[in-house]
């Protein structure tokens, strides 16, 4: 069943990250450093959120994917959210085929308008592996600009940050 594409995710995970430092300028100079994050279904399995959390260039940061199926299109819908930049960013939309999964979206970055794309692959293997990239040109040539590797560890209660409520 499609709506279970990103079960895979289910659980808790240290998340290897290499951002490239300053996107859409042919640079090279990627910046590394790790999070947590925790992925659970919800809606009985129509939708699936995960959280991360972690220290960025000593920064607390935040950050919530909420991923709704819709059957009717046989597509997600991916919305992402973090506590350096309130709301909602633009959806991301597609689906999984062959074990890759392909989300397209539009977006702004700097003041120009991009075409982004996340690839999802090694979905069934140790290390899951999530890339962005940015197109200036409808998709005619891509710059990855982050890429994300998930590592599965062990979760207790006591990991998880405490909630406020």
């Amino acid at each position: 069943m499609p709506a279970d594409d990103f079960r895979f995710l289910s659980g808790h995970f240290r998340v290897h990250h290499r951002r490239l430092q300053e996107r859409l300028s042919g640079a090279d100079d990627w910046l590394t450093f790790e999070m947590e994050l925790w992925g659970y279904p919800v809606m009985n399995g129509a939708a699936f959120v995960d959280e991360m959390y972690g220290d960025v260039d000593g920064k607390d940061f935040w950050g919530m994917t909420h991923r709704i199926y819709d059957p009717a299109h046989e597509e997600w819908s991916l919305y992402w959210s973090d506590t350096w930049h309130p709301g909602l960013c633009p959806p991301m939309r597609g689906k999984f085929e062959n074990g890759t999964g392909e989300f397209l979206g539009h977006d702004v970055e700097d003041g120009r308008p991009v075409l982004v794309r996340f690839l999802w692959s090694g979905i069934d293997g140790p290390l899951p592996r999530w890339e962005q990239a940015f197109s200036t040109n409808n998709g005619r040539t891509w710059e990855t600009n982050w890429i994300m590797e998930f590592e599965r560890i062990a979760d207790s209660p006591d990991r998880h940050p405490q909630r406020a409520f």
